[in-house]
């Protein structure tokens, strides 16, 4: 594998850590912020990570960043229409050439993750319940130093059905003081990009705080990882006259 250096963009919304205290209170320099801090205490050296939000212009997503991004982590809630359909299409893009994406626990209904699976994208849920999360896929990258079970303490309750397509491979079930499961993590390929979902991480509650989430995220980054490859064709229809074979 390349090993150089992973070039990791953390986004997003910030808009519960300014309008709600007990949010800010938890996480007093945004979600994004402590998500960013989980990678780079986990993989150190081996990644460059900046933060960009929903504030900043182009929502801190332009031409150059998402260039120099190999691995776009996407947390989104409350704001997930503001989000602009060109910066969506921009991070679609990047997704299908090779770029990694990591779509955390709301960010199922953004807009890019819709796009990405073709689906709703809807599922249960309930707040306020405690997450055993369980791995079914041990030996997978991402799974790397991450107990075979694990608890949540406080969390919000995402159930099944979750409509999705059906994953490339999964990683991670849980399941919930009402006896509801969940599929919650999942891998998918787009293109030439890796995309990992992953539901932990609730606003109002420290989750990305904890060790074992910081560790998912950390493992989901290298393995969504993917050296640069040559490009193809993937948004254009190449026209094929008769006779073209012949030429060869």
């Amino acid at each position: 594998m390349d090993r150089r250096v992973i070039r990791v963009t953390v986004w997003g919304e910030n808009v519960h850590e300014k309008r709600q205290p007990e949010v800010r209170a938890i996480y007093p320099q945004g979600m994004h912020t402590t998500i960013a801090e989980g990678i780079k205490k986990h993989l150190g050296d081996g990644v460059e990570v900046r933060t960009a939000t929903l504030d900043q212009p182009e929502h801190g997503l332009s031409e150059e960043v998402l260039s120099a991004t190999d691995v776009l982590t996407w947390w989104g809630h409350m704001a997930h229409h503001e989000v602009e359909d060109r910066i969506v299409e921009r991070v679609h893009e990047r997704v299908l050439g090779g770029m990694g994406l990591i779509v955390l626990h709301s960010g199922h209904w953004s807009k890019i993750f819709v796009r990405l699976m073709g689906t709703t994208c809807a599922l249960r849920w309930r707040d306020d319940d405690r997450e055993i999360v369980y791995t079914v896929n041990p030996g997978h990258p991402i799974t790397r130093n991450v107990p075979p079970v694990f608890i949540i303490p406080q969390q919000e309750m995402y159930g099944e059905y979750f409509d999705i397509p059906q994953p490339d491979e999964l990683i991670f079930i849980s399941s919930f003081r009402g006896g509801e499961v969940f599929r919650s993590g999942c891998c998918f390929t787009r293109g030439q990009g890796r995309i990992f979902y992953f539901s932990p991480g609730h606003e109002t509650y420290p989750v990305y705080h904890q060790k074992e989430v910081q560790q998912v995220i950390a493992n989901a980054v290298e393995w969504a990882y993917s050296p640069p490859k040559p490009r193809y064709a993937t948004s254009t229809c190449i026209h094929s006259p008769l006779g073209w074979y012949e030429q060869l």
